[in-house]
């Protein structure tokens, strides 16, 4: 693995979140790793949605998982760099429902005694997205 992804952390999530059209059929994937153990995994069909909307969507799962897993430090992984600049609070949040979707990003962080978000290269995110793909795969083909 590669140590910059990695980063010394303990628990990572690999988050991504696709539309085929955009808006089309979207879906979600997350992988939630400790080390290289993988916890758990997030693959759904989350109806008609623009990607960006899909790409949240894939981080609140994820950080839902890590919860539930009663994880309290996590290092989140993204190809989406809108999502990550936005989430680090670089870039503003303009869009209405892209908004609703971040608050619920940072309500869910606040949970979380340390959370980062991280963007990584499409390559280094293939098996999330290989979770949106068999999602969108069994419901489009």
């Amino acid at each position: 693995m590669n140590s910059k992804i990695s980063g010394g952390a303990r628990y990572r999530l690999f988050s991504d979140g696709g539309a085929r059209g955009n808006p089309g059929p979207a879906a979600i994937g997350a992988v939630l790793y400790n080390g290289t153990k993988t916890i758990g995994t997030v693959s759904e069909y989350i109806g008609e949605t623009t990607n960006n909307q899909a790409e949240y969507k894939a981080v609140i799962a994820g950080l839902k998982l890590a919860l539930e897993n009663k994880i309290t430090e996590l290092h989140c992984f993204l190809d989406s760099e809108l999502v990550v600049e936005q989430l680090n609070r670089n870039y503003k949040v303009k869009d209405k429902e892209l908004a609703k979707l971040f608050v619920q990003v940072w309500n869910l962080s606040q949970s979380f005694k340390k959370v980062t978000f991280q963007h990584v290269r499409r390559e280094q995110n293939k098996f999330a997205d290989k979770l949106v793909n068999q999602a969108l795969d069994k419901i489009i083909g």
